[in-house]
């Protein structure tokens, strides 16, 4: 499964050239050690993708390809990632977002403290999260934390996910070279 995933990204991805070729990516994002594939750089791609994916809704791509030199994430990676949302699964990311800023706007409204209505208040934050998003506060603030949340879980999985890669070529590469000593 991961073999097919990993050929499919191979065969889609754009190259290196054809992003070098669009004049809308600066040259720095082009810098070399943002294009490999290190333990380090694709957990911060997919967090990263993860995050812009779910925050912005429109030039996705372009974003991730633009914060990745600042926090040194793999581009490919990053852009890639920010297909989680899609046609198929923005609604329910939506649905879910409204559900759970409904929820915590709700307990924040319980307390006496209220940090999160204050911070709104005292703030121009509600108006960047709605228009940054494009939806209401509600289902905005959902989304700020579904997607940091989200990043989050994907930049430790993708860890996790990695270093088991690794042990696994590292075994099978044992066991060859057993067998053929043999």
């Amino acid at each position: 499964m991961i073999a097919k995933i990993a050929n499919w990204t191979r065969r889609n991805m754009p190259t290196r050239e054809q992003m070098e070729r669009n004049r809308f990516i600066p040259s720095r994002v082009m810098r070399s050690e943002l294009w490999r594939f290190t333990r380090r750089s694709v957990p911060r791609g997919v967090a990263l993708g993860l995050l812009v994916g779910i925050l912005v809704p429109f030039a996705q791509i372009f974003f991730a390809a633009i914060l990745s030199f600042s926090v040194r994430a793999n581009v490919p990676v990053a852009g890639l990632t920010t297909f989680v949302t899609n046609p198929f699964t923005t609604p329910f990311i939506w649905v879910a977002a409204y559900n759970v800023g409904k929820f915590f706007l709700h307990v924040d409204a319980q307390t006496i403290v209220q940090p999160i209505s204050r911070t709104m208040e005292q703030t121009d934050f509600a108006q960047a999260l709605e228009w940054l998003t494009g939806a209401t506060l509600v289902t905005a603030f959902g989304l700020v934390i579904i997607a940091i949340v989200s990043s989050i879980i994907g930049y430790f999985i993708t860890g996790w996910l990695w270093s088991w890669w690794v042990a696994h070529k590292r075994r099978t590469r044992r066991r060859s070279a057993a067998a053929h000593a043999e």
